[in-house]
């Protein structure tokens, strides 16, 4: 097998390299603490800077901002942005798995009103899954979401181990709408506002004294019915779009 690049690939991976070694000097640090807020400020202007050089969202359609390339792309870019000893983008786990969850089954006006600012740093996203009672079987989930007669949802539950909920402003949540039906059946995605009443973020304090994750409670979050994302009672092929890209997210950010 040949791993070497084409000569179409390393073209492209001169550019990014290029490009890099122009801009290194405006680039943060890699590595400060996560309740650092200037820090994570730097970080959003630096992931503005990877996104206007089509660094972020290097596989995401070109319609919605990113450049319509490959993994192998995808691959080069990561490989250049630690060559060059610059930190990747800030947001991840938005631009790794949640964007590309929305794009594949969120409607067009929440591809309109996230996608932006998700891919520019501007609004930073969460995924919402974990749970204390649910192990690795993520569809034994109990976060409850009960639909209102005008539509909206009401929403209760815990979520643990919530990376970046703390500086998020958003996030992709799972959760039971439909407790009658098998667990696999009756589960509903939902984009939930972080500063929504009801929401709270505690940090998990590691024994390094870091916050790295989060554990989040929703009592009584209000909803709007389009906040739902793929479909009421198709939650679960949704999340699994999420894990599938989960594989190709590691390595994105440093």
């Amino acid at each position: 097998m040949d791993l070497n690049d084409t000569p179409e690939q390393a073209d492209y991976r001169e550019k990014v390299r290029t490009w890099l070694q122009t801009h290194k000097q405006e680039a943060p640090p890699r590595s400060r603490s996560s309740e650092d807020k200037a820090y994570i400020d730097a970080r959003r202007a630096w992931q503005r800077e990877l996104a206007e050089a089509g660094l972020a969202g290097v596989a995401w359609p070109r319609e919605y901002g990113g450049q319509g390339l490959g993994p192998i792309e995808q691959v080069t870019v990561n490989q250049e942005i630690s060559r060059a000893e610059v930190p990747g983008i800030l947001d991840v786990i938005g631009i790794g798995m949640l964007g590309p969850c929305l794009i594949a089954h969120g409607s067009e006006e929440q591809k309109s009103r996230y996608l932006g600012p998700m891919l520019h740093g501007d609004e930073v996203w969460c995924q919402l899954f974990s749970e204390p009672a649910a192990g690795s079987d993520l569809a034994a989930i109990q976060a409850r979401a009960r639909q209102n007669d005008n539509g909206s949802w009401t929403l209760n539950g815990q979520k643990v181990w919530t990376t970046n909920a703390q500086f998020a402003s958003y996030g992709l949540l799972l959760a039971r709408t439909d407790p009658d039906v098998p667990k696999h059946k009756g589960l509903t995605m939902f984009i939930v506002p972080i500063d929504a009443d009801g929401v709270t973020v505690r940090g998990l304090r590691q024994i390094s004294g870091e916050a790295e994750f989060n554990e989040v409670f929703f009592d009584d979050v209000h909803l709007e019915e389009d906040a739902v994302v793929g479909g009421v009672g198709n939650g679960w092929g949704t999340a699994l779009t999420v894990l599938m890209f989960q594989r190709l997210t590691i390595g994105f950010g440093s």
